[in-house]
């Protein structure tokens, strides 16, 4: 009876693991007119979509899970060229020869196939319109006073799944372009330093463009937990937090 309590206990956290190798992956659903959008919570900036048949990744990095034992890709999006968003390991292990994969221009040329969008460009892939935003530091800077992510660089996306509007932020602070998104549905932004945001630069990102669930993720050893008090006056803000440091 013990053992079962406590297998239960673990199941019901999430400790269980799908196989020796790859933990459970939390996952949360969302409703649109087109079919269900899956959400999978893989870890740091990795993320997977599922929806209307299709396999969708973002970011994936193999140090945050065992992409052997995770669906293939239809697309696969990568914000940015830094290692822990750009894995050619992972991208072997998802990809097939009918994945498309999209990325930045200097992300380019380490991928073959791939298909390269530059900040404010939109395309339509696999019947999903996808748009890029500008991903980029304003105050976090190298020693020699450069950004650590340089406007012009990095995108983050918006992708449309039905009558839903996600959007994943990459490596970016709370910059007027982010400020100013409308009719975002659920927002992925980053949340540690000093390579993104703090609690308070995303608190003041979301009260701005107002998405109606806010993920924040790549958040390292910041404690998520702050967010949700600085939005506590935010009641059209759900703040949703899953393991993803």
């Amino acid at each position: 009876m013990l053992k079962l309590s406590i297998f239960i206990a673990l199941c019901m956290a999430g400790y269980i693991s799908q196989s020796s190798a790859q933990k459970k992956l939390q996952e949360d659903v969302l409703k649109t007119p087109r079919g269900d959008l899956r959400i999978t919570f893989i870890g740091h900036a990795s993320l997977m979509f599922t929806f209307n048949g299709m396999v969708i990744h973002v970011d994936p990095v193999s140090a945050q899970a065992d992409y052997s034992l995770l669906p293939k890709a239809d697309l696969v999006l990568i914000t940015h060229e830094h290692g822990d968003h750009l894995d050619s390991k992972a991208l072997k292990m998802i990809r097939t020869d009918k994945t498309k994969i999209i990325l930045t221009d200097a992300a380019s040329g380490r991928v073959s196939g791939d298909m390269a969008m530059k900040n404010g460009d939109s395309m339509t892939v696999n019947n999903l319109l996808i748009e890029a935003v500008p991903a980029y530091n304003i105050v976090n800077k190298r020693t020699d006073g450069t950004p650590l992510h340089p406007k012009g660089v990095g995108n983050g996306y918006i992708i449309i799944f039905g009558d839903k509007r996600v959007y994943i932020a990459g490596d970016s602070e709370n910059t007027p372009e982010m400020k100013a998104l409308k009719n975002i549905d659920a927002a992925f932004l980053p949340m540690n330093l000093p390579y993104t945001m703090t609690p308070e630069m995303v608190a003041d990102a979301a009260k701005a463009f107002q998405p109606k669930i806010l993920y924040p993720y790549h958040f390292g050893e910041t404690d998520p937990s702050r967010l949700v008090q600085l939005l506590k006056d935010s009641p059209n803000i759900d703040v949703r937090i899953r393991s993803m440091k």
